[in-house]
């Protein structure tokens, strides 16, 4: 699966993985939103613990082996399988351990969550290229694509406003997607405030941020 220098690593981690019961690998960065639901997924199932952190940048030549799209997050279990992107991840998290299920058995519970899950990552999706647009020079064409991705925004807030009453404390992979996309607005884009006009959904996320899977997975950078 891997070649050269870099399958080496890989397997002499894992045999000190298994010595020290470490049993996956996480292409890592402290403010990605992606990588902050993938971590809130562990702590969530109880599984922290066995996920050590590789702080990669998404240029490093070694991520390629891991993930061709050179993008974080990327996970190796400890079978040496290499997961991404962060919904492959937090599924593969949620079918090992002992921990309740952040992802509904078939049924419309499950389809909720998922589209949940759907709708948080739409706002990091619509979030995280913006924060580079604004750094460059605003012609008209990157005005209108700021604007078209704040109204993305803007609009899931609104459908998550009307369901905030329905929302459980990081329950299920919905809850967990909507907390960190909430949490990315918070950190990178403090100037655009989204809590008035939504009071359901800033009394939930009051709650749930202090909740571990949050709490313990603040962005930094």
């Amino acid at each position: 699966m891997y070649r050269g220098a870099l399958a080496v690593r890989l397997r002499l981690w894992e045999i000190s993985s298994a010595i020290e019961g470490i049993a996956m690998k996480l292409a890592y960065s402290l403010a990605s939103p992606y990588v902050r639901k993938a971590m809130a997924c562990a702590i969530a199932r109880g599984l922290d613990g066995q996920i050590e952190r590789w702080t990669v940048p998404t240029t490093d030549p070694a991520l390629l082996p891991v993930n061709p799209l050179s993008k974080v997050p990327a996970l190796v279990t400890g079978d040496g399988m290499a997961l991404y992107d962060s919904p492959v991840i937090c599924e593969y998290l949620d079918s090992i351990g002992d921990a309740p299920k952040l992802f509904p058995p078939p049924g419309p519970a499950r389809w909720t969550a998922l589209r949940r899950q759907a709708l948080g990552d739409g706002i990091m999706d619509a979030s995280q290229p913006r924060r580079r647009e604004v750094a460059l020079p605003q012609d008209q064409g990157r005005q209108d694509y700021i604007a078209t991705q704040q109204g993305k925004v803007a609009r899931a807030l609104d459908v998550l406003e009307a369901e905030a009453g329905s929302l459980g404390l990081l329950a299920d992979i919905g809850d967990i997607t909507i907390g960190c996309a909430l949490g990315y607005l918070d950190f990178r884009f403090p100037h655009e405030p989204w809590r008035p006009g939504h009071p359901t959904l800033e009394a939930w996320y009051a709650k749930v941020v202090a909740l571990p899977p949050l709490a313990q997975t603040m962005p930094v950078g």
